[in-house]
Formats: structure tokens, C-alpha cells, sequence
């Protein structure tokens, strides 16, 4: 079966014929995750999301595409971990750019990332592309989508490598988790309060956190937890894509009319 909301399996037989709303991005990373999970964790799980989330638009719309996902992402501060591969900010600017220009010259202006990487940031990107280009750029860091629901499905918070993405992976690719391998997650606290308290930030160097690069206890997770996040996240990117779909570019767009 040709997945025709897939860029990289549809043609142009059938792109010539179709009018396409909503062009979709999925970003992420290659990177360690603890011990048990795989390098392209990020890369896999985001994947996935942004091909289900398109498949359920393409049934209601006919009319959004998928394109294929980048896989690197802003990793300097994993470096000191074994093949953790390293992007600036600037080369993923640089590469969204053109890709959301060429959309843009095939009359696309309604342009989605789906951002499954906590490293790269594409908001100031997309504020500046908005004032040079007709186009309405749009990120979702899909882990966030369903974080009102988190604590119904998991019992323990996770930054990196933990219950919630190990159930992720449980859900999505099995085959590819190694529990006995992992480790607690504990991290390395901050020695400043106002970093505990989170009123000032910093970039954290992973290699000072633990020898695992990870930021969450595993412990607990299953693919049933993974399956109800998902769920969740996919529905509710789901029905914004049908909506963004169907809702025509006047002088508001975005914001309402009246």
C-alpha cells in the first residue's frame, strides 16, 4: 500500500493532481539514552507520531504531506558519550530554511514541525521566517502535547531516559529496549538553589549528570503507559492538522476574526 500523506512514497502522478494544505517536518536527534535504549530514540519516536499524525489528517483532509524526518539535532552537551552526533542550531536553521523555501515555491503555506528533541529550538527561526516569507510556521515538541494527562499514566517524572520514554519505546519498538542494561537515571543535582528552584537555567553538560546519560529512573514503565501517551498526543496533533487544513489564510490567520 502507497501511503500517499508520505513524500517519500507518494509520486507525481498523483502530487499533480493534489492540493496540498499542510507540508509536516519531524526534527530530532541521535543521541544515548541510559543504557537500554537506542541511539535513534528520538529519531524513531518522532517519526512514527508524524507519520500517524498525518495518516489520520490525510483520511479527513486529503490534503497535508509528511516529509522525511531530520535526524540529527543539537547535541554538543552529549558529546562526551559514544556517537551522540552533534548539529549546531545554525545547520538545522540553515536546512529548515530551505526546505520551508522550497514548500513555499510549491504554494505551501501552512508548514508544521514536530519537534521530538528537548535540544533544538526552533522558535526564534520561525519568528523571523514570518516576517520574510509568506508562510505560517508551527512547532509542537510532541512530548509536551499531553503533559495535562502525564500523571494519570506515570508514577514518576521523566527529563531523559526515563519511565516515560522507556514506555514509549516499549510500545513503539521492543525489539530495540534492553532493560537490563539500564541504570537508576539519578542525576548529579545542581549545588545553586535558584537552578534547583528553576528560576535561572543553564545548558547541562550530560556527562556531569550520572555515567549513563540519563535524567529519569526507568523502573515501572511498560508499553501500556507508552500506547496511552501516544494516543493522546497523536489525536490532539491529529485534529489541529484537520484544522489547519481546512482553515483558509485571510488577513487574521491565525488569530480569530471579529
Amino acid at each position: 500500500m502507497i501511503h500517499e500523506w508520505d513524500l517519500t512514497e507518494t509520486n507525481l502522478s498523483r502530487l499533480s493532481e493534489q492540493n496540498i494544505e499542510v507540508a509536516v517536518i519531524p526534527t530530532a536527534a541521535i543521541e544515548p539514552h541510559n543504557r537500554h535504549l537506542p541511539q535513534g530514540q528520538d529519531f524513531l519516536h518522532t517519526k512514527y507520531i508524524a507519520g500517524e499524525v498525518c495518516r489520520n489528517a490525510w483520511e479527513k483532509t486529503k490534503s497535508v504531506i509528511c516529509l522525511p524526518g531530520l535526524p540529527y539535532g543539537v547535541d554538543c552537551n552529549l558529546l562526551d558519550f559514544p556517537l551522540a552526533i552533534h548539529v549546531t542550531q545554525a545547520t538545522l536553521d540553515a536546512l529548515l530554511t530551505d526546505i520551508i523555501v522550497s514548500l513555499h515555491h510549491h504554494h505551501i503555506h501552512k508548514i508544521v514541525i514536530i519537534n521530538g528533541h528537548g535540544g533544538n529550538d526552533f522558535t526564534p527561526l520561525i519568528r523571523q521566517l514570518q516576517c520574510e516569507i509568506d508562510v505560517y510556521l508551527f512547532q509542537s515538541d510532541w512530548w509536551k502535547v499531553g503533559l495535562d494527562r502525564y500523571d494519570e499514566i506515570f508514577d514518576k517524572p521523566d527529563d531523559h531516559a526515563g519511565q516515560f520514554e522507556t514506555s514509549v519505546a516499549l510500545a513503539l519498538f521492543p525489539e530495540l529496549v534492553e532493560l537490563e542494561k539500564a541504570k537508576d537515571g539519578i542525576p548529579r543535582p545542581f549545588r545553586f538553589e535558584a537552578l534547583k528552584k528553576g528560576w535561572v537555567q543553564t545548558s547541562r553538560q550530560f556527562s556531569r549528570l550520572n555515567d549513563h546519560s540519563a535524567a529519569g529512573d526507568p523502573t515501572g514503565a511498560s508499553a501500556e503507559k507508552g500506547w496511552k501517551y501516544l494516543e493522546i498526543v497523536i489525536e490532539r496533533l491529529g485534529s489541529f492538522l484537520i484544522e489547519l487544513a481546512s482553515s483558509p489564510i485571510d488577513d487574521n490567520f491565525p488569530q480569530i476574526n471579529g
